[in-house]
C-alpha cells in the first residue's frame, strides 16, 4: 500500500490538489490496479476534501472503475447489435468456456476478466473487443484461441501481437471535410490575419451547424459564449461518441487530430478562452498517447501555449480528459459535470453552457466534426463550404456506416443524400430496415428509403445501421432496451423506471408470452419517458420500441400469445430463493394459479 500511496501522492501533487481532476486520477489507479482500492479513495478524499462517499459514488457511476481487482487481463467485448450480427455471442461462450471463468466476475485465481461494454466504437471491422483498454478488431476463433494461450503464459498485453491492435480508418467515400487538407496552423494565421469578428461572420454565412444531431448554429453559439460577462472562457470538443452504431470521431482523432486541435484553438482565440479541453471517451483510451504527441508538437511548433505564432495575449491550452464508459455523458451537461470530476448527471437547464458550463463559466462544447469543419472554413471559406448541401443543411456529413453491407465504414456526402443511394453505395441488398442515429434514432423502412439525410428531414450525429430481411429487428430492438437500462444515470424517474419496464415487455414480448395489452402499456410508457424525462437520453430511449410499434407492428404481432392478458411478474418464480433457503417446496410454499 505504501507503493498506492506515492503514486497517488505524485499524481495529486502534480495536479495541485484539482477536485476537478478526481476521475482522471481514478482512471490512472484503475489502469495500474485493475480497480479502485477503499485505501486508496481514503487517501484522495483527504487530499482532496471530497467525502469519500462521493468518490465511491463516483466509482460506481462509471462502468470502467471498479471496486474489486479485475485482474492482469480485463477483457471487455463489444455488445452492440452489429457485433451481435456478427456473431459475438459464440465467440465471448468460447473464450468464457477456454479461461473457465463465469462473465461478468472475475476468474478465481484473479488474473482475468471477461465482460461486455454497451459499444466499443469499431462497429465496422467488428465483432471487437478492449483488453486492458486496447483494441483487438476482426475477431474469430482463431484469434478467440490465441487469446486464450496469451492469457493463460501470463503474457502482458504489451507483448501481444501487434497485428491484434490493428484498427483501420477504413473511409469508404471521402468529400470536402476528409479530402481538402490544410497546413498546420493556417486556420490560426487566418484567424490572425481577419479578426475574430470577420472570422464569426464567416463562420456564419457557412452555415455550420454543430454535427452532433441537434444542429445548433456554430457561430451564433460561439457569439454568445464570447459575449458573456467573465473572466474566463472555456472550449471543450466532446469526443464522447458513445451512441452505438457511431465510429466517426475515432477515424476523426486517428487521422486529424492536427485539424480537430486546430478547430479548438481556433475557437479560443475567436471568443477569448485560454483553455480547452478534449473530453475522450474511455473506449478510445488507446488513442490518447498519440493524441498526447500531436498536442506536444503543435506546442513546439507555437500552436498551442502563450503568446500562438508571436501574438501577445493569444494563449491558449488543451488537456485531455479521460471518460470511464458512460453513454450519458455525450450529452454535453453530463459530459461538464464528468470534465468537473463528478458523476455524469445532465444538468437543469437553463442556465446554458455559453452562459454557465465549466467552472459555472462561459463554455463552447461543439464536437470532433464540428471544430474540424471549422478550422478548414477559417482556410477555404464560407462559399467552400456551403457550396454543396442544402439550403438549411450546408456542406457535408460524415455516416458511420455499418451491418449488413458489403462496405461497411466511413462516408462522406453532402446534405440532402437519400437512405437509397447510402444503401446502393456500402452494397446493401434486400434491406428490411436502417437505423439512422444509433439507438435513440429512427427506424426507417424500405417505403422511406427516398428520405434525405438533412436537418429539415433526417438529422443525425451519423450512425447508419443496416439490417436484412433475415433479420430479426426485435433483436435490436432488445438490445437498444438493454442499452438503455444499462446506460440510464438513475437520476429521473421515468428513465430509470420506465426503460426497465420496457425492457421486461420487450423481453415477454420475445418470449412469446405478451398480449394486446402489453403493446398498448409499451407505448403508453414510451410516451410518458418522451414527455418527462429529464434529458435527451430518457425522452429518446423509447425510440426503438414506439418506431418499431408504428411501422414494423408484424413484429410484434406475431410473437402475441392468445390470452387477453399475461402478467410479466411472475410471483411464484420470485419466492424461489425463499424455498431454497428454507429447503420447503411443498405446495404450501407456492403461489399457484387457480
Amino acid at each position: 500500500m505504501k507503493h498506492f500511496k506515492s503514486k497517488i501522492e505524485t499524481l495529486v501533487s502534480e495536479a495541485e490538489n484539482t477536485p476537478d481532476l478526481l476521475l482522471q486520477y481514478l482512471c490512472t489507479v484503475q489502469s495500474l490496479y485493475s480497480y479502485i482500492p477503499e485505501r486508496i479513495v481514503h487517501l484522495l478524499a483527504d487530499r482532496l476534501d471530497i467525502p469519500p462517499v462521493k468518490i465511491f459514488g463516483v466509482v460506481d457511476f462509471y462502468a470502467f472503475l471498479h471496486r474489486e481487482a479485475r485482474g492482469d487481463f480485463d477483457i471487455l467485448f463489444s455488445d452492440s447489435i452489429t457485433d451481435r450480427m456478427l456473431g459475438n455471442q459464440e465467440l465471448i461462450d468460447s473464450l468464457c468456456m477456454k479461461l473457465g471463468v463465469d462473465l461478468g466476475k472475475p476468474r478465481n485465481d484473479e488474473r482475468v476478466t471477461v465482460d461486455v461494454a454497451s459499444c466499443t466504437g469499431i462497429c465496422d471491422q467488428g465483432p471487437a473487443l478492449l483488453v486492458n483498454g486496447r483494441v483487438i478488431s476482426k475477431l474469430d476463433e482463431e484469434r478467440i484461441v490465441a487469446i486464450h494461450d496469451l492469457v493463460e503464459s501470463c503474457t502482458p498485453v504489451t507483448d501481444w501481437p501487434e497485428s491484434f491492435f490493428i484498427v483501420e480508418d477504413n473511409i469508404q467515400r471521402p468529400d470536402i471535410l476528409l479530402s481538402d487538407q490544410i497546413a498546420n496552423g493556417s486556420a490560426i494565421k487566418a484567424l490572425i490575419s481577419n479578426g475574430s469578428s470577420r472570422f464569426l461572420e464567416t463562420l456564419s454565412q457557412s452555415g455550420l451547424r454543430g454535427r452532433g444531431g441537434a444542429g445548433f448554429n456554430t457561430a451564433t453559439k460561439w457569439r454568445l459564449c464570447r459575449n458573456a460577462q467573465s473572466d474566463e472562457r472555456y472550449v471543450v470538443c466532446n469526443a464522447d461518441e458513445g451512441e452505438p452504431g457511431t465510429f466517426k470521431d475515432r477515424v476523426l482523432l486517428n487521422s486529424y487530430a492536427d485539424i480537430v486541435f486546430e478547430g479548438m484553438t481556433l475557437c479560443g482565440g475567436a471568443i477569448g478562452a485560454e483553455k480547452g479541453y478534449l473530453y475522450l471517451r474511455g473506449e478510445y483510451r488507446y488513442l490518447l498517447q498519440d493524441l498526447e504527441r500531436t498536442l506536444q508538437k503543435r506546442r513546439e511548433a507555437n500552436l498551442l501555449g502563450r503568446n500562438i505564432l508571436g501574438q501577445e495575449d493569444f494563449n491558449f491550452e488543451i488537456d485531455i480528459h479521460l471518460g470511464a464508459g458512460a453513454y450519458i455523458c455525450g450529452e454535453e451537461s453530463a459530459l461538464l459535470e464528468s470534465l468537473s470530476g463528478k458523476r455524469g448527471i445532465p444538468r437543469d437547464r437553463p442556465p446554458f453552457p455559453v452562459t454557465s458550463g465549466f467552472r459555472q463559466k462561459p463554455t463552447v462544447i461543439n464536437n470532433v466534426e464540428t471544430f474540424l469543419a471549422a478550422a478548414k472554413i477559417s482556410v477555404f471559406g464560407a462559399e467552400w463550404f456551403n457550396s454543396v448541401g442544402t439550403e438549411n443543411s450546408s456542406g457535408t456529413k460524415l455516416l458511420s456506416v455499418s451491418g449488413d453491407c458489403s462496405r461497411p465504414g466511413i462516408y462522406e456526402y453532402p446534405f440532402g443524400v437519400s437512405i437509397k443511394q447510402i444503401l446502393g453505395d456500402c452494397g446493401a441488398t434486400d434491406t428490411q430496415a436502417v437505423q439512422v442515429a444509433g439507438a435513440a434514432g429512427t427506424t426507417i423502412p424500405p417505403e422511406e428509403f427516398d428520405r434525405k439525410i438533412s436537418f429539415e428531414d433526417i438529422s443525425t450525429a451519423g450512425s447508419i445501421m443496416i439490417f436484412n430481411q433475415q433479420r430479426d429487428l426485435l433483436d435490436m430492438v432488445q438490445n437498444f432496451a438493454h442499452f438503455f437500462c444499462h446506460e440510464s444515470c438513475g437520476f429521473c424517474t421515468p428513465c430509470r423506471i420506465g426503460g426497465t419496464l420496457m425492457k421486461n415487455l420487450v423481453e415477454k414480448v420475445v418470449a412469446g408470452h405478451a398480449t394486446r395489452y402489453d403493446l398498448d402499456e409499451m407505448q403508453n410508457i414510451g410516451m410518458v419517458m418522451k414527455n418527462t424525462a429529464h434529458c435527451g437520453l430518457g425522452t429518446t430511449a423509447a425510440n426503438p420500441v414506439l418506431n418499431t410499434l408504428e411501422k414494423f407492428p408484424d413484429i410484434y404481432s406475431r410473437r402475441l400469445a392468445n390470452s387477453g392478458y399475461e402478467p410479466s411478474f411472475d410471483l411464484d418464480a420470485s419466492l424461489e430463493i425463499s424455498r431454497q433457503v428454507t429447503g420447503r417446496d411443498d405446495d404450501g410454499a407456492h403461489i399457484w394459479d387457480e
